[in-house]
């Protein structure tokens, strides 16, 4: 478990198996989340626990915003020194000018809290150059190791996180569901990147229902990532090219990532436009469950008042004042709605059937993939 960390599909399966797999968010992807929620920053304490400052770019875009998003405070917290230490910001960098007065901790996690930001070198401008001279002279912020490991879970952590109001950050993809528990547990208002798979854990969909959690406006997006580590995988490196990054320097493609949060958004609130009319050709009900299969978000009929299933893209369009979510179409049927149960009496395949709502196409029954069931609260005649 590190700072800022994702999963990619592809040869860097290993890395993340090894517990050592280091994903750092760029710049751009941060302030294209982060502009829809400025107005709602003021007199807050922000909170980044899986970003060390020496390499975290929402560290960088925290502090270099202190003043415009009217923080009261904030913390960023580490891990463990990491392989690219003070090669992605360096804070402290090359320039002799900034030489720390002494060393950073080679074996500690170091924890950061900023309370103010001036215009300490009197250049006309705030940048991390202030910030760097500031924690030097120990001016308002702190700069120190930490007793532990930076574990999110650790004592330590957690007091930190309790003077929080808002965590901003990227972890653990594999500690997800710990991380999330974490944040519902001691009420905290947060906006976080996972894989989009996490929609369909079952504990994190139970948040998205009772509307403790929902996207951002980042989803289902494939980002570039800087790692310590070789992409050599020749699609990927043509996707980092593409975005105008070198992945011999490290970049690499994370695909299926979505932003998370419980922060309001406008989007939240924009009803789906309806078009299309129910018909039972269009439509067909599963073999399994008492709903219809509605393959394309685009395509949710306007004046149906039964059970619907729809993909998991759904929840990027999801406004719980039009719809409302029943539960998941999941294999353990651990609500209990699946009405038929295969067995090999049926079909050699009853197997797969079980995964999911099945349709009859040809007088063939067919599993589709991953669907959420959900209700129209206004069906219009």
């Amino acid at each position: 478990m590190n700072k800022e960390k994702g999963h990619s599909n592809s040869n860097l399966h290993k890395a993340s198996k090894g517990k050592n797999d280091e994903f750092y968010t760029e710049l751009v992807d941060i302030e294209k989340e982060l502009k829809h929620y400025k107005n709602q920053f003021k007199n807050k304490v922000v909170y980044c626990n899986c970003d060390d400052p020496f390499e975290s770019n929402f560290f960088k875009y925290f502090a270099s915003n202190f003043k415009a998003l009217k923080l009261k405070r904030l913390i960023a917290t580490s891990y463990k020194p990491s392989p690219i230490a003070n090669t992605q910001l360096g804070l402290f960098g090359d320039d002799k000018t900034l030489e720390p007065s002494k060393g950073r901790p080679k074996n500690n996690a170091n924890k950061f809290i900023i309370n103010d930001v001036s215009d300490i070198d009197g250049d006309g401008a705030f940048d991390l150059r202030d910030i760097s001279e500031q924690l030097k002279a120990n001016k308002n912020n702190e700069w120190s190791p930490m007793e532990g490991d930076g574990d999110f879970r650790s004592p330590e952590s957690i007091e930190l996180l309790k003077q929080a109001d808002i965590v901003i950050t990227n972890p653990p993809f594999s500690l997800f569901r710990e991380y999330i528990a974490q944040l519902v547990e001691y009420n905290k208002k947060f906006l976080i990147l996972g894989n989009m798979n996490a929609i369909t854990y079952k504990e994190v969909f139970k948040s998205i229902k009772e509307n403790k959690l929902w996207s951002g406006y980042g989803f289902n997006m494939s980002m570039v990532y800087k790692t310590p580590y070789s992409n050599t995988l020749e699609a990927n490196q043509k996707f980092v090219i593409g975005k105008g990054y070198n992945p011999n320097d490290g970049y690499v493609k994370v695909p299926a990532v979505n932003w998370y949060t419980n922060l309001d958004t406008d989007k939240r609130h924009e009803e789906l436009i309806l078009y299309k009319k129910y018909s039972l050709k269009e439509y067909p009900k599963y073999d399994n469950y008492d709903a219809i299969e509605v393959s394309k978000v685009s395509d949710i009929p306007m004046d149906y008042e039964g059970a619907m299933g729809v993909p998991i893209t759904f929840l990027n369009k999801y406004n719980p004042e039009q719809f409302e979510i029943i539960w998941i179409a999941d294999r353990q049927n651990s609500q209990g709605l699946r009405t038929k149960t295969y067995t090999a009496n049926d079909t050699p395949n009853y197997n797969d059937l079980n995964r999911g709502p099945v349709i009859k196409m040809a007088e063939k029954l067919q599993v589709v993939y991953m669907r959420i069931l959900i209700r129209n609260k206004k069906p219009q005649k």
